[in-house]
């Protein structure tokens, strides 16, 4: 299975993941003329060889009319000293026209310099920019839901509606050529398969137009609901918003990176310095069976009839337990008992060890959070001589296997006659 594992060791932003996925590509050369001739105004893009900590990496320098957008953020303990951001530029840049100019999270843009810039545009236009250019329906089906995700944040951000939100000039068309960028990127690489780690989001606070706002950035830490991601000792803001939104359109789940045969490394450099390499690393290559968190939860059982339990079980399954099974046992005083097993995805435990006390005698249940190997699975619908029966196809670790839904082998035993065995036998022929 062709998969993508994104290393967010250093945090993210958009024009890092260009980066790095663009050093995936078949043709990276090909991949910066199909950007530069989109007709994105005034927008340039480049590709510039990146050293960090002795590491060669791409740098994507993404400029409008010929300025490269810089921010700004502050070391807890130098309050009267700007930094360079530790990327390049940040996107998704919105502001509140009812608060004059507010910027919607951390980057803060020197305004002493010409003011030029005072065009706006809304997450409508910004449709519009997208629809426009000469790309496919998915390039653009998956841009306009990352900015979607951005104007969402922002919006909660400011207590205002999505409509009201608006893009700074630079920040908006820098962004733009990020997201389609990536997009571009994602679709030529096809991955069946997009994981990443947890993201490191930094620490510390970042210096915008209103004020200093903690890391991650309001608008950042909404994005980014739901995806594990941890601070640390860097004292700047590593991911950005539309780094976030990026990752949480196109990441299916977040972790360690699996056991996958690498075919190529790809390296998106930040532009600051630190004592670590500021890259994101995205590795591509074939990874057989994935490897996934689950979790046990169990109980002792000694005065419940056999139907009582049957019936836990099922309201279990109901309730989205991915196996319940039982095992008999011995308790103490010799008597004879039951052990009930539920095997269920971490989020789910919570809820179902509720059902677990609700539906049977328990006064406790052990909680046991563990991975397991799993397979690729697939359903498949074959045709034979007396109708369609669903097959699971299971792949991956070097192994196949096939196998027909009960369900539908002894629904067409019953109307035929035939025995469950003569039905396997004609699917094996088909």
């Amino acid at each position: 299975m062709k998969t993508l594992y994104l290393e967010c060791a250093m945090g993210a932003a958009g024009d890092m993941l260009m980066a790095a996925l663009s050093e995936l590509a078949e043709d990276k050369n090909a991949f910066l003329e199909k950007m530069n001739s989109l007709g994105l105004p005034g927008v340039r893009v480049e590709a510039e060889p990146a050293v960090k900590c002795g590491v060669t990496g791409t740098h994507m320098k993404v400029t409008v009319d010929g300025a490269e957008e810089e921010s700004e953020d502050i070391h807890d303990h130098v309050h009267d000293h700007d930094h360079d951001h530790g990327h390049d530029h940040d996107h998704g840049h919105a502001h509140d026209h009812d608060h004059g100019h507010v910027h919607d999270h951390g980057h803060g843009h020197d305004h002493g310099h010409d003011h030029v810039h005072h065009h706006h545009a809304s997450p409508a236009d910004i449709d519009r920019i997208i629809d426009s250019l000469d790309v496919s329906e998915r390039v653009k089906s998956d841009a306009k839901a990352v900015y979607a995700l951005i104007a969402d944040a922002e919006s909660r951000v400011h207590g205002h509606p999505v409509s009201e939100i608006h893009y700074h000039e630079v920040g908006t068309m820098d962004a733009v050529a990020d997201v389609v960028g990536v997009c571009l990127l994602m679709e030529e690489i096809g991955a069946d398969r997009v994981i990443a780690s947890p993201v490191h989001v930094g620490s510390g606070h970042v210096k915008c137009m209103h004020g200093i706002l903690p890391v991650p950035a309001p608008a950042t830490a909404l994005i980014l609901t739901g995806v594990p991601t941890y601070g640390g000792q860097v004292k700047d803001e590593l991911c950005t918003p539309t780094g976030a939104a990026l990752l949480k359109h196109f990441v299916s789940e977040f972790g360690d990176r699996p056991v996958m045969a690498v075919k190529a490394v790809g390296y998106g450099m930040g532009k600051k310095d630190f004592e670590r390499a500021n890259c994101l690393r995205a590795f591509l290559g074939e990874s057989e069976g994935k490897r996934e968190m689950i979790t046990r939860l169990e109980c002792n059982l000694d005065d419940m009839t056999g139907e009582e339990i049957g019936f836990a079980m099922e309201r279990l399954f109901s309730a989205g337990a991915r196996d319940v099974y039982t095992r008999a046992i011995g308790m103490k005083k010799g008597r004879p008992g039951t052990e009930l097993n539920v095997i269920c995805f971490p989020d789910d435990a919570d809820a179902l060890a509720g059902l677990m006390m609700k539906h049977t005698t328990t006064l406790g249940i052990r909680r046991q959070d563990m991975s397991r190997y799993v397979l690729d699975r697939k359903v498949e619908t074959v045709s034979t001589p007396w109708g369609p029966v669903r097959v699971k196809t299971a792949e991956g670790m070097g192994v196949k296997k096939r196998k027909a839904e009960y369900d539908d082998l002894a629904d067409l035993a019953r109307r035929t006659g035939l025995s469950l065995e003569d039905i396997r036998r004609e699917l094996e022929k088909e």
